[in-house]
């Protein structure tokens, strides 16, 4: 399922790395929109297909790719915020 042209393709799962990786960089909207959809409660599925262009009824991974890109985003607000304020 298509999302609007600005949004990057999401992968299966985020490219981990102790560092913001270009990944990372392309992705900033798309883990701040998973952020604000967890702390308004919605459905995982619900977000999958807006936020990630994913569609659970068909897509085997998109659960994962969920869950994995919400874990990164958490790893943001965590840790890798830090990267951001020493490259400033």
């Amino acid at each position: 399922m298509p999302t609007d042209n600005q949004t990057p393709k999401a992968a299966d799962q985020v490219p981990w790395a102790e560092r913001i990786t270009p990944y990372d960089e392309a992705h900033f909207v798309t883990y701040l929109r998973l952020l604000d959809a967890e702390a308004d409660g919605a459905d995982w599925q619900e977000v999958s297909r807006l936020v990630l262009g994913r569609d659970p009824d068909t897509d085997a991974a998109a659960r994962r790719c969920w869950e994995d890109h919400l874990a990164r985003a958490h790893w943001m607000t965590r840790s890798g915020y830090r990267q951001l304020l020493e490259d400033a």
